[in-house]
Formats: structure tokens, sequence, C-alpha cells
């Protein structure tokens, strides 16, 4: 029985478009090759779509994250995909294994944003999304006038949705900051996207608050980078792992699961983003779908929140693999 929620499970291509990203769990291909990443995340796009997904999240760093997915949407042509993408970031790793070095370069400016837009595009008209790649304070996007004066234009032109996606202790800042950007009297943003988990609580109440403006969320890292996973390295999170595996049996469904199906009874969000990599991992992600959490539950599962701080400079040391 699959239980109501207004919140639909999207999948995010950061883990199928590149050879290495931060996530504790090492990848399930060994092969890592273009043309195996290329099969892998078609076949996956394909299941997603199989199993209902409708929302795809991709962006120009995310290797080929967006070329896979532009692949796939014009050879399918479904009618009732929605897809979603970024501008800001610019992969530099070109594939190579064990890369020295910043895997993706940050960029906010209005040269970079026509740029990427340039290849972006060619999604429309499945393309619904277009964020700013982890807005910061320190970019100085917020208040780049001739950007957000772009953005606005394009949101005129093709009536996308302008989001932003965030990162970092400052997120709910950064979020109420977004906000308060208004052209010609509008408010710009239509869509944050944000890292909200089990650990990483901070945003509750801004979200909240945006999500009664009638704004799109997208969850992305519920599953904090594979930190809700028992893990030896992770000591501190040992009465955490207590909790998320005694759901995990009681609802016979993996602690991934548990932890989509917490920001699912707890924020409501539009959109939850599985990071899966195969589809394994996509079908035991969408189980979140099947059970819902006692008041108990849920109280017990928020009391597992830490300090934002501690959570990013954790994060901040995670290696990519």
């Amino acid at each position: 029985m699959k239980h109501s929620s207004k919140t639909k499970i999207g999948l995010g291509l950061a883990a199928l478009g590149r050879p290495e990203y931060i996530n504790i769990r090492p990848s399930s291909l060994s092969d890592k090759t273009k043309e195996t990443f290329k099969n892998n995340a078609l076949s996956v796009l394909d299941e997603a779509y199989n199993l209902g997904v409708r929302y795809f999240d991709t962006a120009p760093s995310y290797g080929k994250g967006e070329a896979f997915l532009k692949e796939w949407d014009f050879n399918n042509k479904h009618p009732d995909v929605i897809l979603g993408t970024k501008w800001g970031y610019t992969y530099v790793a070109n594939w190579e294994l064990g890369y020295h070095g910043k895997h993706e370069i940050k960029e906010h400016s209005l040269e970079k944003l026509v740029e990427q837009w340039q290849v972006s595009k060619h999604m429309l008209p499945n393309l619904k999304y277009y964020q700013i790649h982890s807005a910061t304070f320190d970019s100085g996007v917020l208040e780049n006038q001739d950007v957000l004066n772009r953005l606005h234009q394009i949101q005129k032109e093709t009536g996308l949705k302008i989001g932003i996606t965030t990162s970092g202790a400052n997120q709910k800042d950064v979020i109420e900051a977004a906000l308060k950007v208004k052209i010609n009297g509008s408010c710009l943003f239509d869509s944050f996207q944000v890292t909200y988990n089990v650990f990483e609580q901070s945003t509750f109440s801004v979200l909240k608050e945006v999500l009664s403006l009638d704004k799109t969320i997208i969850i992305k890292e519920a599953l904090a980078n594979g930190r809700v996973f028992k893990n030896v390295e992770f000591q501190h999170y040992e009465n955490a792992y207590r909790i998320l595996e005694a759901l995990s049996v009681r609802y016979k469904a993996g602690v991934d699961a548990i932890a989509l199906r917490f920001v699912i009874d707890n924020l409501h969000p539009t959109y939850l983003l599985s990071g899966a990599s195969n589809k394994t991992q996509l079908a035991q992600n969408l189980k979140a779908l099947d059970f819902s959490f006692t008041k108990t539950e849920l109280k017990e599962l928020q009391g597992l929140k830490v300090s934002s701080k501690n959570y990013w400079e954790e994060r901040s040391a995670l290696l990519w693999n």
C-alpha cells in the first residue's frame, strides 16, 4: 500500500554522471569508463521512470550528468517528465580518477551564466527548474543585479521556475536573503533546493515558511552523504544508528528509506531527491513511500539533529571516492 504524501521522490544525477563523488559508500561500478557510466545512467533513468519517478535533477558540474539526462530525455520524449538543472559550477576533474584538487570550480558571474545557459537550454521544453548552484553570500550572486536581471529574462522568455540551491551552515540565512530578492516587485526565486536530513534540521522553520508561500522545495542529501548508515568512523552517531536500525527492522525497509521517510513526514517538501547510483539503491529508496511514522517515532527522529556547524565541518572533511 502506498501511503499518501504530497512529496514526490525525484532522482538526482550527482552520482550517476561522474566517476567520483562525496559519499562514504563506495561506488557500485568497478568499471569507471564514460561508456559504462552512460549505460548505467540511462538504465537507472529508465528504471526510475518505470517506477513512477518524474523529477530529474542535474548540473553541469555532475560530470556528464547533464548530457546523459538530455540524451535520455530526447530519446524517450516522455511528455510528463520534469527536469531541473543548475549553473555556477564547472566540472574540471575531466574524468580523472583520484583527481587531486577541486573537482568543480564555482563561478557565479554573468559570463558563466550565459555560457552554461547556452548548453542547458537544449533541455527545454521538459526543463522546468533552473537553479543557482550553491548560492552563498561569499559569491555575491544574490546582489549581482546583472545576473539577477538575466535570470529574470530567462524566466520571462521560457516560463522556467528560477531557483537556488544551498549548502553550508548558513543555509537558513541564504534562503531568507533569497526570498527578499525582487524584480519589478515580484520575488525572483520560485524554488529552493536544500540539504535537510535527520542530522541537519536547521532550516525546518524557514522551509515551512517557503512552502506556505507555495514555492517549490527540493531536498537533497537526505542520507547525509552516507552518514546515516552505520559506520565505525562516526562513533558519535551510535545512538542515531540504533534508532534508525530499529525502525528499519520495524518497517522492513533499509535505513535509507527510514531517513528519506523522515524528511517526507517531518517536512512534506515538494520533491525529495534519491541520489541512487544503481537500480538496487533506487528500489530501496522508493520503499520510503510504503509506510509512514507515528508521532512518537517522528519525535524520536527529530531528536537526532546535530549542530549545523558540526554537521558541515564533518561534511567538508569527507573525501571524494
